[in-house]
């Protein structure tokens, strides 16, 4: 393999790992599933998450957020309520859920047909 090569091999690598420490987990693109089927408020995106603690939500929103993907917003009405909400830049990210629904549904049926 050439130096140019093996550049190229570590940037991708770098690459790859950076996405998943943004996305990896097990409930970061849930939470981004649930709010983009409109669930916006805490106890609606923690009801529409089977078995997702509070404690995670909250530390897994709190990520989201630091990474740009989700914004927390306090709308002023009485009484105070706080939503979170996709940014414009979290839709970059819909490619890969697409290509990972696709791959994951063509997986489960693969493991299925095994049985």
């Amino acid at each position: 393999m050439e130096v140019q090569d093996e550049i190229n091999f570590q940037e991708k690598i770098k690459w790859v790992q950076d996405t998943m420490f943004v996305l990896g987990g097990k409930w970061k693109l849930a939470i981004i599933i649930a709010m983009y089927h409109g669930n916006k408020r805490f106890n609606d995106i923690s009801i529409s998450i089977p078995t997702i603690t509070n404690r995670v939500l909250s530390k897994e929103l709190k990520h989201l957020e630091e990474n740009l993907l989700i914004k927390r917003v306090v709308v002023s009405d009485y009484p105070i309520k706080v939503e979170y909400r996709l940014t414009e830049y979290c839709y970059t990210i819909s490619e890969v859920l697409i290509a990972m629904e696709n791959w994951g549904k063509q997986h489960r049926e693969k493991i299925k047909k095994k049985e």
